[in-house]
């Protein structure tokens, strides 16, 4: 820290203490997760382990939601991380059948990586509901959501223009749904996807989430060693049909 920045603008001693106590429970948190799954989790459990009382907890986390909150925020981006350093080090000292894997490729081999590492995480975001719980409407974990698609959404259009993704070819839409999905753009950023894309995005972010959940859950243990390699081959596959269904101008 410069020595000259103004003592104002540096957080109190009464804040980084608060703050390294959030965090340390939002670390007493995670190793519950990990260690009993989400349907586990609890205040008076995360208390425990840190040799507070509920009571104190609560300065910091006012409720269970506001905790699972926390925690589903963090999984989110930790999982963008995962994806986009991923992305960042594509290429780089890779063998050759790996050199030439598309960005888009690349990005869901990060994601399945990342759940496959951490699937006690990955369960407490796409797992069964916790009972109760209800997240905040466009608040942290939204926001969360919305950056790991925008790393998506960039490898997949970043190279068309908003011409060619209007004529993506997809199936005919409904006025209704094309109207629903121009208000629903999977980044969230100001530029609005046209519907036809943002459908495809929509698509194949199902396909590819979906083959990392049933292996995730166990459902395709059945196939062994070789699920990774059976993934790659279907985001080839997915990659190639995106690129078809977009002309090229």
């Amino acid at each position: 820290m410069p020595a000259d920045e103004p003592i104002s603008t540096r957080p109190s001693l009464r804040e980084r203490r608060r703050a390294a106590a959030t965090q340390e429970i939002l670390d007493a948190a995670e190793s519950q997760l990990a260690e009993d799954g989400p349907a586990a989790l609890s205040l008076r459990g995360v208390a425990r382990s840190l040799g507070m009382t509920v009571q104190a907890l609560y300065h910091y986390f006012p409720s269970r939601d506001s905790l699972v909150t926390s925690l589903v925020a963090k999984a989110y981006d930790d999982l963008a991380d995962a994806v986009q350093a991923a992305v960042d080090t594509a290429g780089g000292g890779t063998p050759a059948d790996e050199a030439d894997l598309p960005r888009l490729v690349v990005a869901t081999e990060g994601y399945r990586r990342w759940a496959i590492a951490h699937p006690e995480h990955f369960q407490l975001l796409y797992g069964t509901p916790l009972r109760y719980y209800t997240a905040p409407v466009d608040g942290p974990t939204t926001r969360a959501v919305r950056r790991m698609a925008a790393v998506f959404e960039r490898e997949m259009f970043g190279g068309y223009t908003t011409q060619q993704l209007a004529a993506a070819e997809m199936p005919a839409l409904s006025t209704e749904l094309r109207t629903y999905l121009g208000s629903l753009p999977p980044g969230g950023g100001p530029d609005s996807l046209p519907a036809p894309a943002t459908a495809l995005f929509l698509s194949a972010w199902g396909h590819m989430h979906g083959l990392v959940v049933l292996e995730v859950f166990g459902h395709t243990a059945y196939l062994g060693d070789h699920q990774a390699e059976i993934f790659r081959v279907t985001m080839r596959n997915m990659t190639a049909d995106i690129d078809r269904r977009i002309p090229h101008m």
